[in-house]
């Protein structure tokens, strides 16, 4: 481990009644934190798809498409596994704010040098790398969020902060209209971005906490008098090994695998709908860059009350479970996709795209919440960046290289079959863990 990325250590308490408001203090400020940190990133991950009509123009096929936004795919679902399990052996303010550097670096870069964007074999490769920094964000954000709220808030309060990808990639679509109005070059959908979210690392950096230990204050159960059963503080504040982490609390975790194939065929809608969306809507649809742009947009930020609704409901109704919820809404996902690929009314076919945003992302978050719950706190990134490689390994890298095979060599029907499909199996899949909900201090369910 690099000296620089170590967790701070712990400081002496503060006074008694300095604790109260400090805690209230930094809890929101390190929210904050996450939030507008994690928004960013979205600000430079799917900015590819964009420019992917400008880039069929130039001769380039769907599949060689596929093939080159497979690479943030492959890139993060690794990273947000490996990567997880350096998170949960290094200080989240660093880690976060570095990630958040680096990958708003790579994409500023592809924007400015031609060469980046000259060929399917640079393209690949600089998306991977992109995708690499980008896992570096959810995991420090878990790692901040089991530290700093206690289980029995975390569903509402993740379902909260789980919107920033909606906030930040639905500026995606408005940033790009921006860029190209300032600059009058496509390629601004890349740089301006960009430039954006290396500003905003700034604010970052100085909004970020480590551990509220790190800052003079009891661990967040102590505070809140919100224990786990079997709660120990020796075992849940103290710093594992990455094989302890790996193969005691994840790997032998049975719950922990439903929903990292659940959550394949999940991610497989999610970017099977939202990365064909500017193309099959320009292709099938006629819409025009401003109106994808638009759409775009709204698909995300419909996202956010979906994303607040199952939190509630997961809470609230159905006590601290997440199978129910994410049930139901995979449910009613079938249906809208029914109606965005049937639909031959422009307004009937944006209703349905942003009922698929709305819906989407509650078991998109849930499942996060899920592998959290699962596993003690100091192996949440592991456990998180498990659920992410499976989506990003097996359901965005299907929906990259596949969807854009399926589409050019049969047909969209073709596409939509496949995404009703996936519905249905993370349906079967969810039920399996119907009844699970917290860890012990031991790694079994309770």
């Amino acid at each position: 481990m690099l000296e620089f990325l170590k967790p701070k250590s712990a400081q002496e308490l503060l006074p008694e009644n300095q604790i109260d408001p400090t805690y209230k203090k930094l809890r929101f400020q390190v929210f904050m934190g996450i939030f507008i940190g994690y928004a960013s990133y979205y600000l430079v991950r799917k900015n590819f798809s964009l420019i992917m009509p400008n880039l069929l123009e130039e001769g380039y096929t769907k599949s060689e498409l596929g093939w080159v936004l497979s690479a943030i795919s492959i890139a993060y679902g690794l990273s947000k596994f490996l990567m997880g399990n350096v998170s949960d052996r290094s200080n989240s303010k660093i880690f976060l704010t570095l990630g958040l550097v680096l990958t708003a670096s790579t994409m500023m870069l592809m924007g400015f040098i031609p060469l980046f964007t000259s060929s399917v074999t640079i393209m690949f490769i600089v998306l991977f790398i992109n995708g690499w920094f980008q896992g570096m964000g959810w995991p420090a954000c878990g790692r901040t969020m089991v530290h700093w709220y206690s289980i029995n808030e975390r569903g509402t309060k993740m379902s909260i902060w789980n919107v920033a990808h909606n906030v930040g990639g639905g500026l995606i679509g408005p940033l790009a209209i921006l860029g190209l109005a300032i600059f009058n070059d496509w390629h601004s959908a890349l740089y301006f971005p960009a430039l954006v979210a290396l500003v905003i690392a700034v604010l970052v950096y100085f909004l970020m906490r480590d551990t509220p230990q790190s800052c003079g204050l009891p661990p967040i159960e102590k505070w809140r008098n919100d224990y786990p059963e079997e709660y120990n503080e020796n075992t849940f504040e103290k710093e594992l090994s990455g094989r302890d982490i790996f193969f005691k609390y994840v790997f032998k975790n049975k719950f922990l695998w439903y929903i990292a194939f659940a959550n394949a065929f999940i991610y497989l809608i999610r970017y099977g709908v939202l990365d064909w969306a500017p193309t099959y809507l320009k292709e099938v649809r006629h819409f025009d860059l401003s109106e994808s742009g638009w759409a775009y947009f709204l698909y995300e930020y419909a996202g956010i009350p979906g994303t607040l609704l199952a939190g509630w409901i997961s809470d609230k109704v159905f006590g601290g479970r997440r199978a129910p919820t994410s049930i139901l809404y995979m449910i009613f996902v079938t249906l809208a996709i029914v109606f965005y690929w049937k639909s031959e009314s422009l307004l009937v076919i944006n209703i349905s795209l942003i009922a698929l945003g709305f819906l989407i992302y509650g078991p998109v978050m849930l499942i996060g919440v899920h592998a959290l719950d699962l596993v003690p706190k100091k192996a949440a990134g592991t456990a998180a960046g498990l659920t992410g490689l499976f989506g990003y390994m097996g359901g965005a890298l299907f929906a990259n290289i596949a969807m854009g095979y399926i589409v050019q060599h049969y047909s969209w029907n073709a596409g939509f079959k496949i995404l009703i499909g996936a519905s249905i199996i993370s349906i079967l899949l969810l039920t399996l863990t119907w009844r699970s909900k917290k860890t012990s201090s031991n790694g079994e369910n309770i």
